[in-house]
C-alpha cells in the first residue's frame, strides 16, 4: 500500500514578522504617517501605560496614562498660546475611554475654570465654575450644565441658592439681596421668579440699604 505523504502546514511569513512588528513595551518616539508623535509605552501595538502624544496638526501634548490606544487614566492636556507659542494648561484630571471622566480641573482659553466631576467629556457630577465675569457658580451639573442643587453667586456678592435645571434656576430657591439687604425666597421657573416672599434680611449691614424697611406680616 503506497504511503502519501502531505506537505506539512506552514504559516504565512508574514505572520511572523507582523508578531515582530508587534511593538511591547518602552519604546522611543514612534511617528505616525501625519506627523503625530507617541513616546512611551506599548501593549500589543497600541499604546498601553505611560506616555506622551504630541499631534502635529494642532500642536497639542497629552501626558498621562493610555489603555489599549485611548487616553485613560490620569493625565494632563495642553496647547500652544497661538502668540507666544508656550505651552497653556487645558485640562488635568482623570479620562476614560478617551474622554474626560472623573474629578479634573479646565482651564478655558477665555479665563474661566472649572474644577469637578466630568462623565463622557461633559460637566457632570459635583463642579465649580469660576466665570470671567467674576461669577461663581458651586454644585450640581448634567451634561455640561447646572442641573440640581447648587448656589450662584455674583460679583456684587449677591447669591442664588436652589434648584438647577439645564442651566437656569428651576425650583424652589432663595436670592438674597445682600447690596440692599434683602431675601427673595420662593419657586423659580426658567430663570424667573414665578412666586415668592421678599423680606429684609441683614439691612443693618448692607451697602445700600432700601430707603424703608419692608413691613412685618
Amino acid at each position: 500500500m503506497p504511503i502519501i505523504k502531505y506537505p506539512r502546514a506552514t504559516e504565512p511569513l508574514w505572520h511572523e514578522w507582523d508578531r515582530k512588528a508587534q511593538k511591547r513595551g518602552l519604546r522611543h518616539t514612534v511617528y505616525a504617517a501625519n506627523g503625530d508623535q507617541y513616546t512611551g509605552e506599548w501593549l500589543d501595538n497600541l499604546k498601553h501605560g505611560k506616555g506622551t502624544q504630541i499631534w502635529k496638526r494642532t500642536g497639542a501634548i497629552y501626558s498621562g496614562d493610555w489603555k489599549f490606544g485611548k487616553r485613560d487614566g490620569h493625565g494632563s492636556y495642553s496647547i500652544p498660546d497661538p502668540i507666544t507659542k508656550e505651552y497653556k494648561k487645558v485640562y488635568t484630571g482623570w479620562w476614560k475611554n478617551d474622554k474626560k471622566c472623573g474629578y479634573g480641573v479646565t482651564f478655558y482659553l477665555s479665563g474661566e475654570r472649572y474644577e469637578g466631576e466630568w462623565s463622557r467629556g461633559l460637566r457632570s457630577g459635583w463642579g465649580r465654575m469660576y466665570y470671567r465675569d467674576g461669577s461663581m457658580y458651586e454644585g450640581q451639573w448634567l451634561e455640561d450644565r447646572p442641573s440640581g442643587q447648587g448656589m450662584l453667586r455674583l460679583p456684587n456678592e449677591n447669591r442664588y441658592e436652589g434648584g438647577w435645571k439645564d442651566g437656569k434656576k428651576h425650583g424652589p430657591g432663595k436670592f438674597f439681596y445682600l447690596n440692599t439687604g434683602q431675601l427673595l425666597e420662593g419657586i423659580w421657573a426658567e430663570d424667573t421668579p414665578k412666586s415668592g416672599t421678599l423680606i429684609d434680611f441683614g439691612r443693618d449691614k448692607a451697602p445700600a440699604p432700601t430707603q424703608y424697611p419692608i413691613p412685618k406680616v
